[in-house]
């Protein structure tokens, strides 16, 4: 099993579905950093991606706004949304393997943080990576 397509899911923050109110989080441009560390018997470094994104009010309040796309192979299990956070359970299939994953973001206005977890057992023997993620607006768009 790649571990590309993990990392992207744990990079990558949930879908959403409609929510009563807008998430705490401030329009404008983003910038999003995360951190994967993996536990397992191959040493694996950790790996630190960054990306920038523009976060519109229209966004924000469009029921069908996403933070994360669902990978190929991939299926949501459970999302909890409220104004202030996400948390959600995912599994994801591959070829020679599968991936379960648990994450928990927290939306602090000008800033977002959380963490995600997958467990996956492939070719490569069990592993575990644990992402940390953490956003701070920019200014704007």
């Amino acid at each position: 099993m790649s571990l590309r397509p993990l990392l992207a899911a744990a990079v990558l923050l949930l879908p959403l579905t409609a929510l009563a109110e807008s998430p705490n989080i401030v329009p404008g441009q983003w910038e999003f950093t995360s951190t994967t560390t993996v536990k397992g018997d191959v040493p694996i470094p950790d790996q630190t991606d960054s990306q920038q994104e523009c976060i519109a009010q229209g966004d924000l309040d469009d029921a069908d706004f996403q933070f994360l796309e669902v990978e190929e192979g991939c299926e949501l299990l459970e999302h909890n949304v409220s104004e202030d956070g996400v948390d959600y359970k995912m599994i994801c299939r591959a070829e020679g393997g599968e991936a379960n994953i648990d994450g928990r973001m927290e939306f602090l206005g000008e800033r977002v943080e959380g963490n995600v977890n997958i467990d996956t057992e492939s070719s490569m023997g069990q592993m575990l990576l644990e992402t940390s993620i953490e956003g701070e607006r920019l200014g704007d768009c």
